[in-house]
């Protein structure tokens, strides 16, 4: 054999064992994923410094995987493509329910006593109210993605407890759903949806921004609280990268300082969570048969 044809060769092996060595590196990332509650500009602002920070906490290769809606990152997560996600409530126990072994991680200290708001175009005249706005009947509403804990689940959930009956029953006109929080405050600030629902951390960051003026866009109740966010992990992390890497993401989560990611996700704080802690929100999905 001449020294070309070695050369070939010995390229070929390298190439062979490149390929090999990058597709254990793809198998062995830690991918996450969140619901959409946002746009594709502001989860990548939320997510890709958490990516970042994670990958230099845990030592590990951490990838932000974009999802398309609150199914998708339901199925992305059900089917391994990623091995942890921020979810809402709602999306969480579903994950969990369809994953056994998963377990809700670490939520926002916001998590524990979370709310929406029911808000109006300000031409429909309404004023803010401490009883549940039953002239909401009359309007054009929106909630926001059909698997939303804030911006579906717990708002119907407090519209059939205020008034016996279901949206269907309530509302005078078929109501819709915009598919995320930041939609249904586009919709209601220009009048195409005369009402909606709206988680409150969502309202008062658009309305910080500048990007909703509250009186245009006013909020007229608020709900009671309710658990919500989360980071749920899959069990395949334990295989992946080892026994006892699960309680190690918890801590690296827990332990997050960097004020402009926590800004970022709008919470003050992460801190433990449990799967207990969203018992009462899956009676309440099971019972509008959101949950099986």
């Amino acid at each position: 054999m001449n020294g070309s044809m070695r050369r070939m060769r010995a390229l070929a092996v390298v190439s062979v064992f490149c390929l090999g060595a990058c597709a254990q590196d793809s198998t062995v990332a830690l991918r996450f994923t969140a619901i959409p509650d946002d746009n594709t500009s502001e989860l990548k602002r939320k997510f890709e410094p958490l990516a970042e920070y994670l990958a230099s906490a845990l030592g590990v290769e951490v990838q932000y995987i974009p999802s398309s809606d609150y199914g998708a990152s339901v199925e992305m997560f059900k089917n391994g493509d990623v091995q942890l996600a921020w979810f809402g409530g709602l999306t969480g126990a579903q994950a969990r329910q369809a994953v056994p072994g998963a377990h809700a991680i670490a939520q926002g200290e916001e998590d524990r006593a979370y709310y929406s708001y029911f808000i109006v175009n300000a031409s429909t005249g309404l004023q803010p109210t401490d009883a549940f706005p039953l002239a909401l009947a009359d309007l054009t509403f929106t909630f926001g993605s059909p698997q939303s804990t804030s911006g579906r689940l717990m708002p119907e959930y407090f519209l059939r407890q205020a008034t016996g009956k279901s949206p269907r029953e309530f509302f005078d006109r078929p109501y819709s759903f915009s598919g995320s929080h930041a939609q249904t405050l586009a919709l209601v600030a220009t009048g195409s949806f005369e009402a909606g629902a709206v988680n409150y951390r969502s309202y008062e960051a658009e309305v910080a921004s500048g990007k909703i003026d509250p009186s245009r866009v006013r909020v007229i109740w608020k709900t009671p609280a309710f658990a919500d966010y989360n980071f749920t992990a899959h069990p395949s992390l334990e295989t992946r990268f080892g026994e006892g890497f699960t309680e190690r993401l918890r801590t690296a989560l827990i332990a997050l300082d960097d004020p402009e990611i926590l800004t970022a996700l709008r919470r003050s704080k992460l801190v433990r969570a449990e799967d207990g802690d969203y018992e009462e929100l899956s009676t309440i999905a099971r019972s509008l048969e959101l949950l099986r």
